[in-house]
């Protein structure tokens, strides 16, 4: 799942709810890894990892992104997820990235 969010939104742990219903509609029974291609700047709150990290599912988390803010951002959020979380500059690096998790994850059921 490739996620990309408008400029200026502040992901808050309300819109966890949008990726609950996503999760169970397209990725029912399937490993799947949480891709945010952070092409404008938006606010986190770190809240909405602890009910993101119950998302059975969701084999993995990565942030991409070219700016140096972003990236260290993510390095504080990385803190409050308890899945595999990586940063990459571009999207290939991301996605070669979830490929490995999901077959690890695929793997180890």
């Amino acid at each position: 799942m490739i996620v990309v969010i408008n400029e200026g939104v502040t992901v808050t742990p309300e819109h966890n709810k949008v990726l609950l219903n996503v999760a169970d509609t397209y990725f029912t029974n399937t490993n799947f890894v949480y891709i945010t291609h952070r092409l404008h700047s938006y606010a986190v709150d770190p809240a909405i990892y602890n009910e993101t990290s119950k998302i059975k599912n969701l084999a993995g988390f990565c942030v991409v992104s070219s700016d140096y803010k972003a990236k260290r951002n993510a390095e504080i959020e990385k803190l409050f997820l308890n899945k595999p979380f990586e940063i990459f500059d571009t999207i290939d690096e991301a996605t070669t990235w979830a490929n490995s998790i999901i077959n690890l994850s695929h793997k180890q059921s």
